[in-house]
């Protein structure tokens, strides 16, 4: 699964995509990351600003709640945050429990 739930912490593991028309998630990467396509170019960390500013609007926490666990330069990255409503709505939406 491409991502836990521990307590009240998410760990979202992402195959990020930069460099695309548009800000959005994806298929499931192999089986356990999800990839999310992100405008940005991999430029002087242009994609992971872009990335932390969509999953802070996608599930309503803030910038400053968002850490990169692994992967900040390489594609394949897990990034941690606290749980919250909008991404258990967005689990259920997209049948991913």
């Amino acid at each position: 699964m491409f991502y836990k739930i521990d307590k009240n912490n998410v760990s979202l593991r992402i195959k990020a995509q930069p460099a695309a028309s548009k800000n959005e998630f994806c298929e499931i990467y192999g089986e356990d990351a999800i990839k999310i396509r992100i405008k940005a170019p991999a430029v002087e960390g242009a994609a992971n600003k872009e990335l932390v500013k969509f999953l802070s609007k996608s599930f309503k926490v803030s910038k400053s709640d968002i850490i990169f666990k692994t992967g900040q330069n390489s594609k394949i990255k897990i990034v941690e945050f606290p749980l919250s409503d909008k991404f258990n709505d967005w689990i259920e939406k997209n049948g991913y429990r």
